[in-house]
C-alpha cells in the first residue's frame, strides 16, 4: 500500500501496480497502437500514391506522431487515466496527490514513454520502475503521476461465531457505553479469525482482550468461561442491543390513542358547573312542589351539554363519556 495525501490532507492508501501487469497493459496498447499505425498506412499508401517521396515521407512521420504518440495521450486524457490496456487489467495513471490526471499529466508521460519505451524497447522503463519505490517509470516521475491497481479482490467479510444458547441473556444488564469502537474492531476481528490462529497464539489474544473489555465495562471475565466465549456473548449482546434499537421502535409512548384522554379532566370541570345549576333550583321547584314547570324553565341549559359535547364528538376515540 502507498499513502497518497491530498489537497485536502487527506491520507489516501492505494496499491501500486507491479512491473508485470504494467508491462502487459503497455504491451496490449503498443500491439494496437501498431495495428492502427498499419491500418492508417495502407489507407494514405493507396490514397496518396500520386505524391512524391518527400510528401509520403511528411506524411508517414505525421502519422507516426498522430496515431503511436498522440493516440495515447489523447486516450489517457478523455479516459482519466485508463487506456485500453490499463482498463483490462484493472490500472489507472493518477496524479501523486490521487486525483485524475490532465491533458499536461498524459503529455509529459507519452513524450517521454516515446524515448523510454518506444526507442529502447522498454529497457529504461523497466530499470526505473525496478529502482522505484513506487514502481514508478521516467515518465510518471516528471508528470507527478502514479499508476496504481484500481481492481482489488475484495476480503470476505468474516462470519462472527454466536455464542452458546445457555449464554443468550446473561449479560444484558452489562454497561457497554465505555467500550470503544476499536476495541470492538479488535474483538470482532479476533472471533471472525481466530479459528485461522495458532491455538496458543488464539488464547493469550483472547485473554487479553477480554481482560480490556471487562475493564472497559467494570465486570471481571466470570471464571466459569473461556474468554473467547465471554467475548462472543458481549458482542452478541451489543448486535442484539443495536437491533432492537434500529428495529424494534420506540413504542414507550404512543401518541395517537392516549393523547386524548389528557383532554378528559378539561370535559369534566366544564360538566360539573353545568350540573350545578340543574341542582340549585331543584331545591325551590321541590320547595313549591306545585310549580314543577318553572324549575324546569332552568332546565334549559340542558341544551348546554349538548354544546359542550360537541366537541367531546370530535374526539371520539378517547371513549370518555363526561357524567352527566
Amino acid at each position: 500500500m502507498s499513502e497518497l495525501v491530498t489537497g485536502e490532507a487527506v491520507a489516501l492508501e492505494l496499491r501500486p501496480a507491479k512491473l508485470p501487469s504494467r508491462a502487459l497493459a503497455v504491451l496490449l496498447d503498443l500491439v494496437l497502437a501498431v495495428v492502427a499505425y498499419v491500418v492508417v498506412m495502407m489507407v494514405l499508401a493507396v490514397s496518396t500514391a500520386s505524391l512524391d517521396e518527400a510528401a509520403q515521407l511528411a506524411l508517414s512521420i505525421a502519422t507516426f506522431l498522430l496515431v503511436l504518440v498522440g493516440g495515447p495521450i489523447a486516450v489517457e486524457t478523455l479516459s482519466h487515466g485508463r487506456s485500453l490496456g490499463k482498463l483490462a487489467f484493472g490500472l489507472r495513471v493518477v496524479r501523486d496527490d490521487g486525483g485524475p490526471i490532465r491533458f499536461r499529466h498524459a503529455l509529459v508521460r507519452g513524450a517521454i514513454g516515446v524515448v523510454e519505451i518506444l526507442m529502447t524497447f522498454g529497457v529504461v522503463a523497466c530499470i526505473a520502475s525496478l529502482v522505484s519505490a513506487r514502481g514508478r517509470r521516467l515518465g510518471d516521475v516528471f508528470a507527478g503521476t502514479l499508476v496504481v491497481r484500481e481492481r482489488i479482490p475484495a476480503a470476505r467479510t468474516g462470519f462472527v461465531p454466536p455464542p452458546p444458547p445457555w449464554l443468550a441473556g446473561r449479560f444484558a444488564g452489562l454497561d457497554l457505553s465505555a467500550v470503544p469502537d476499536g476495541l470492538w474492531l479488535a474483538v470482532r476481528q479476533y472471533l471472525t479469525r481466530m479459528q485461522q490462529l495458532d491455538p496458543r497464539v488464539s488464547a493469550g489474544m483472547a485473554q487479553r482482550l477480554a481482560a480490556d473489555l471487562a475493564e472497559r465495562t467494570g465486570t471481571p471475565v466470570p471464571g466459569d468461561l473461556p474468554p473467547a466465549a465471554f467475548l462472543a456473548a458481549v458482542v452478541h449482546e451489543r448486535q442484539s442491543r443495536e437491533a432492537r434499537q434500529a428495529f424494534g421502535g420506540g413504542g414507550g409512548v404512543p401518541s395517537d390513542g392516549f393523547a386524548p384522554p389528557m383532554a378528559a379532566p378539561s370535559a369534566q370541570p366544564v360538566a360539573a358547573p353545568a350540573a350545578q345549576p340543574v341542582t340549585a333550583p331543584a331545591a325551590p321547584s321541590m320547595a313549591h312542589g306545585s310549580t314543577p314547570q318553572p324549575p324546569q324553565a332552568p332546565l334549559a341549559p340542558a341544551s348546554a351539554p349538548p354544546r359542550e359535547e360537541s366537541p367531546a364528538a370530535d374526539r371520539p376515540v378517547t371513549g370518555f363519556a363526561p357524567p352527566a
